[in-house]
């Protein structure tokens, strides 16, 4: 006798949900639930989440999986192998985002410069925050980063440029940067075997490595700020508490006045460096 195919039941769904809790927690992720819920949300059909989900096992970001990153109030896309926003960089976006309003208080729009602009996270949120908006230029020297900020980036009007630092930009620039961000990597060479796993085997080692001190790539960006910033123009980076007094040091070497802030909330630290008027 043939079987009907009601005399199975359905598969249940809230065992489904509990199961992929189940294996997201086992295999370490600490917000297993908000997990799960993201990637059902997300995936198109029970294959694609299945898919989904072995690659979240097997350790990829949960950004990379999902293809997007929730960051100061907006979706970012997020490819693999693209370094992903950190929530903390949203103290830099605020602390940016003052200092635009504060150079274009009549409301001009004021030039924002976002340098290491990964997936084009900073920049976006920056103008986003801005009532009447700005002009931004983005740069990185990662071909995928560079593809996903244009596509982060398209709506805003922003100008997203590949290249090395300051060189990737339009000279046209130069000396009329009002705000500046440059989230460099700041981890020290030596520390990058004690990342999480998902960082340092799925982001590019150069959005991580910040050379021996975790300074070098600032160091570079601190020698030409001066040169392309607007008289009492800001460079804002994010760095390490226990880094933030050499990483000022060198700031206020190359010509600029650095003040530091910090939110505790956000486990972040934020120095902004004038240039002198």
């Amino acid at each position: 006798m043939h079987a009907r195919s009601d005399d199975f039941p359905l598969a249940d769904p809230s065992r489904a949900k509990a199961d992929l809790v189940a294996r997201l927690r086992a295999a370490g992720c600490v917000f297993a639930e908000d997990e799960a819920r993201l990637l059902r949300e997300t995936a198109r059909d029970a294959a694609a989440l299945d898919t989904m989900a072995a690659r979240r096992i097997a350790g990829h970001p949960l950004e990379h999986v999902l293809g997007w990153a929730e960051f100061a109030g907006l979706r970012v896309a997020v490819e693999p192998g693209v370094f992903v926003p950190r929530r903390r960089t949203e103290f830099l976006v605020r602390c940016a985002a003052q200092c635009a309003a504060d150079a274009a208080p009549t409301g001009t729009p004021p030039l924002v410069v976002d340098l290491c602009c990964g997936t084009g996270a900073v920049g976006a949120a920056v103008l986003a925050a801005l009532p009447d908006g700005g002009e931004l230029h983005a740069a990185d020297i990662d071909p995928a980063a560079v593809r996903c900020a244009r596509h982060n980036l398209a709506e805003t009007g922003g100008h997203v440029h590949q290249g090395d630092l300051f060189a990737a930009l339009p000279t046209a620039l130069r000396g009329r940067v009002q705000v500046l961000t440059a989230n460099v990597p700041y981890v020290p060479t030596d520390e990058i075997p004690l990342l999480p796993p998902e960082a340092r085997d799925h982001e590019p080692l150069p959005a991580l490595d910040g050379g021996p001190d975790g300074l070098a790539l600032l160091r570079r960006v601190a020698a030409d700020a001066a040169a392309w910033l607007a008289p009492g123009g800001a460079l804002l980076t994010e760095t390490s508490t226990r880094q933030a007094e050499p990483a000022a040091d060198l700031l206020t070497a190359a010509g600029l006045t650095p003040t530091v802030a910090e939110d505790p909330d956000l486990y972040a630290t934020v120095l902004t460096a004038r240039r002198r008027e």
